[in-house]
């Protein structure tokens, strides 16, 4: 009984199928061209709105970096030591940090004030000046100067690493001048920049840049030779895409988290220089304190234990921000690289 239904439904339906097949063509002939046959157009937004997601690079990075809470904490103590600094000589009841107190009483200067005395807050120098006020102005200096060699390291060093990986023809020269330039120990070209020009703020910053990029020129020029002949890469330019489009779109954010914490880094690096041209005598001079200058006075009274309080807050101020730069950039870097963005 079973097989007699299926096949009778078997055979309703290929009648069903062959009728439909019979009428088709005549159908369709009843038809006018313009609905036999409509393009249906081409838009490039179209072509490109395959699928929706609602992922951002930007938002998955911040969100990623915001649940370091250590970074995240660490950051705000930063925001607010670099922006104190920047806004201490603001504030009223503030020192200028060349002016050396004297004792109307005597006429002789306050040195060597201990912190909390007579009105120091960090105490006095040697010749009376306030290192609260002294502290802050090297910061603010130090801060400059490390910040403005970071921005040039990173425009050279990315615009020179970029042509030297991508483009072949480049390859030669830029290694050539690499190998010129990394030759060329940074210390002496700091000493003699120190010795030509008179120490300022400009030299130091021009010293550190000259030879600066090239370390992070290398490591873009690595970076880039890795994932130069991808194949999306390669596609992007037998479609005849743009050589500046393709390194804007598709290599260089790729790198920005080795270059968020290779710019980190620079900070401190500009920093730890200053300290050492400082330390050697060929610093700032007197008038423009330094964190460098302020580390060198308190190296000369370290030995005496009620003057170590000169070196112990400048070091504090510098250890503090060159390693809050340090961790702050390698937390950014680990949040910004794409495969910690996955859930």
């Amino acid at each position: 009984m079973l097989f007699f239904l299926k096949n009778a439904k078997s055979r309703q339906l290929e009648s069903a199928l062959q009728q439909q097949v019979q009428d088709g063509p005549a159908a369709w002939a009843s038809l006018p061209d313009e609905e036999l046959f409509t393009p249906a157009g081409f838009t490039a937004e179209q072509a490109e709105a395959t699928a929706y997601s609602n992922y951002s690079y930007w938002g998955s990075t911040l969100r990623s970096f915001l649940r370091n809470r250590f970074a995240v904490a660490l950051l705000v103590a930063l925001v607010l030591v670099v922006g104190f600094a920047f806004l201490q000589p603001h504030l009223p009841g503030q020192i200028d940090p060349n002016y050396c107190r004297v004792d109307p009483a005597t006429g002789i200067q306050y040195r060597n004030v201990a912190p909390g005395v007579d009105g120091y807050i960090w105490g006095s120098n040697s010749i009376g000046q306030d290192l609260w006020a002294r502290i802050w102005a090297g910061t603010r200096t130090s801060l400059i100067i490390a910040f403005f060699v970071a921005m040039i390291e990173a425009v050279v060093g990315i615009s020179v690493g970029v042509l030297w990986g991508y483009v072949r023809q480049l390859d030669l020269f830029f290694t050539e001048l690499y190998n010129i330039c990394d030759n060329i120990p940074s210390t002496i070209i700091l000493i003699l920049i120190s010795y030509v020009a008179s120490p300022s703020v400009p030299t130091l910053i021009l010293g550190m840049s000259l030879t600066g990029w090239i370390a992070m020129a290398r490591f873009i020029r690595n970076q880039i030779l890795i994932i130069r002949d991808r194949d999306y890469n390669i596609a992007s330019r037998c479609i005849g895409t743009p050589t500046f489009r393709i390194v804007v779109r598709n290599l260089l954010p790729y790198l920005v988290s080795v270059i968020m914490l290779r710019m980190a880094l620079t900070v401190p690096a500009a920093i730890g220089s200053e300290v050492f041209v400082t330390y050697i005598g060929l610093g700032l001079s007197v008038e423009t304190p330094s964190l460098g200058s302020l580390i060198n006075d308190g190296r000369q009274v370290m030995m005496q234990a009620g003057l170590r309080y000169q070196l112990l807050y400048p070091t504090i101020i510098l250890s503090f921000v060159t390693i809050a730069f340090y961790l702050i950039g390698n937390a950014f870097s680990d949040a910004a690289d794409p495969k910690n963005h996955l859930q």
